[in-house]
């Protein structure tokens, strides 16, 4: 098994890169199309043993759906033949053209079934719609059916969003908060719409030490579950249901709180490379002040359980 294993880390295909988050610097993207030689080496430097590979944001979520299907079905293709050129370094997260859901199932079975992918990464709202929305449900129920988990990336946040709150402030616009906020509430949407209920086995994973909802988690618990109809609170849908990375959050404080409100089983190391160093990533952890058998469980052990590694 390997020792460190991190699972939130990107590439892309030069047809999606155009598309990707604006601004983003040359230095980032040779990172993110390198697949091999600074890749392994930024790896070895940091001690990394395995990377699990997500394509980068926002992927195929805002395509026109017979174009999100084409790309998806290609970097998923890419990323295979990555994969295999170091199967003991790499794993791989399914990109999925989520505009045709039922065609985003059959992606995520056919990434799993003949490629060995991990399960899938969504980056964010598909044309506006979060993932709650019942169109969505087909892929959620595959995933359940394959026993792979779902990762919810942020995305590129709302039009409405960005120009009721954001505007002008650019900088709340990214990672520095639309992001988190995002993410967060697309998290809740899952809880609320019942569709943990309907696959009461799925598992979805957050990035960035669970985008401020371990924090968050009595106050929402207390304001969600009174009066609501769901048959569980909803601090119990999440601590079930959900697993953090670290990826992106090198916080102390955030790190214990995640433990304490989650359990050291639900968290699992990841840097956000390229846009993260890997080097700090694991000086993060490696100073954490968490007892060696956590530390080891974060760095290897429930990435290795979740995704069967």
């Amino acid at each position: 098994m390997p020792k460190v294993v991190a699972l939130e880390e990107h590439f892309c295909i030069d047809e999606l890169w155009g598309r990707q988050l604006g601004g983003i610097h040359e230095r980032v993207y040779a990172r993110l199309a390198d697949y091999a030689e600074l890749r392994l080496r930024e790896m070895d430097e940091a001690k990394i043993d395995m990377q699990v590979i997500s394509h980068a944001p926002p992927a195929a979520q805002n395509l026109p759906a017979a174009d999100a299907i084409r790309l998806a079905r290609r970097a998923n293709e890419v990323l295979h033949d990555i994969v295999g050129r170091c199967p003991d370094r790499y794993a791989g997260f399914a990109i999925l053209p989520t505009p045709d859901p039922a065609a985003a199932a059959d992606e995520l079975a056919r990434a799993v079934e003949q490629y060995g992918f991990k399960g899938a990464m969504i980056h964010g709202l598909t044309h506006g719609s979060f993932m709650d929305d019942k169109r969505f449900w087909p892929i959620f129920a595959r995933a359940q059916a394959l026993d792979v988990p779902v990762y919810i990336h942020p995305g590129t946040p709302h039009p409405a969003a960005t120009e009721a709150y954001y505007k002008p402030y650019s900088s709340m616009m990214t990672a520095g908060w639309a992001y988190t906020a995002e993410t967060a509430t697309h998290a809740i949407r899952l809880v609320l719409s019942g569709l943990f209920d309907a696959y009461p086995s799925l598992k979805i994973v957050l990035g960035h030490l669970g985008e401020g909802l371990p924090f968050s988690l009595w106050r929402c618990d207390q304001s969600l579950s009174r009066g609501n109809t769901m048959p569980r609170r909803f601090k119990d849908y999440f601590r079930d249901h959900f697993y953090l990375t670290t990826s992106g959050n090198f916080s102390y404080p955030a790190l214990l709180c995640s433990m304490l409100e989650l359990g050291v089983d639900r968290i699992m190391f990841s840097v956000d490379w390229p846009y993260a160093s890997n080097k700090e990533a694991r000086d993060f952890i490696d100073t954490a002040p968490i007892s060696p058998q956590d530390r080891d469980k974060i760095l290897s052990h429930n990435a290795a359980k979740l995704l069967k590694l």
